[in-house]
């Protein structure tokens, strides 16, 4: 399964040379993160109130391949590839135009709200289960 998140670049995502600002696309693919969490049921927000747990990034591969300029409509794509008891490692793709110009993997965490690792709990597994068929 892949989630779609649509998105223009804005004036304020760019740089002095008028191209997306590399640490922006960090902040694009989180939104997309985001939305697709949202997507699949899992309300976030009262993970962290009932339970304690929060989504942590672990670890980002990225690979920037061609920059977006001010205006340009872009889509992230968002693949997970592995859920485990504690971990979801995640395909991230930002296309233009349907050719890819940033692209990262990123592994999240579940984290006691302290800080301390955590399981992800079997219900929210359950949930993520079908996105990787």
């Amino acid at each position: 399964m892949i989630h779609e998140l649509k998105l223009r670049v804005y004036y304020e995502d760019t740089d002095l040379a008028g191209i997306v600002y590399y640490a922006n696309y960090l902040k694009f693919i989180e939104r997309a993160r985001t939305e697709w969490v949202r997507s699949l049921g899992i309300d976030q927000a009262q993970l962290k109130a009932d339970e304690g747990l929060v989504f942590a990034v672990r670890r980002v591969e990225a690979d920037y391949i061609r920059a977006a300029k001010f205006d340009d409509l872009l889509v992230v794509e968002t693949r997970p590839l592995a859920v485990t008891g504690a971990r979801i490692v995640l395909d991230q793709v930002v296309l233009r135009d349907g050719a890819p110009i940033f692209e990262a993997q990123v592994t999240l965490v579940c984290l006691h709200d302290d800080g301390h690792a955590a399981r992800i709990p079997a219900a929210v597994r359950r949930l993520l289960a079908p996105a990787l068929h």
